[in-house]
């Protein structure tokens, strides 16, 4: 995923692919990565489930704390990447690759979503 331009971001520091044919990737920022700290277990949602726009839906756990992850979008699982789930490193190394999270075949998507420029504003301060 090479240009993060095209990704939009929530303010839970989730980002969010362009749908291709109505499923989006989401995974979460590096700058998430960072403030976590090495991640070492990582809870997805079930595929097939549903999830809700600004609702949690699994959780990561770093070394030094727990943080609740939230579904940027409203829709449903269509696939969890279980090498996270093997590696929950790739996170921290890679969270625009291959610490992808889940893919969401997109039912909803909230107008609060933030370009990659308002993200980098607003992780700024």
């Amino acid at each position: 995923m090479s240009n993060y331009h095209q990704l939009r971001y929530s303010k839970e520091h989730e980002w969010l692919s362009a749908a291709e044919d109505g499923v989006s990737t989401v995974g979460i920022t590096e700058h998430a990565a960072n403030a976590l700290g090495d991640v070492v277990f990582v809870q997805l949602p079930e595929p097939g489930s549903t999830v809700c726009a600004g609702e949690t839906c699994g959780e990561l756990e770093s070394t030094k704390s727990v943080s609740d992850l939230y579904s940027p979008v409203t829709g449903e699982i269509t696939e969890v990447n279980e090498d996270v789930v093997n590696d929950p490193s790739l996170v921290n190394s890679a969270p625009f690759e291959g610490g992808w999270l889940f893919k969401v075949r997109v039912a909803e998507e909230p107008a609060e979503l933030l370009s990659h420029d308002e993200y980098t504003a607003y992780t700024a301060g």
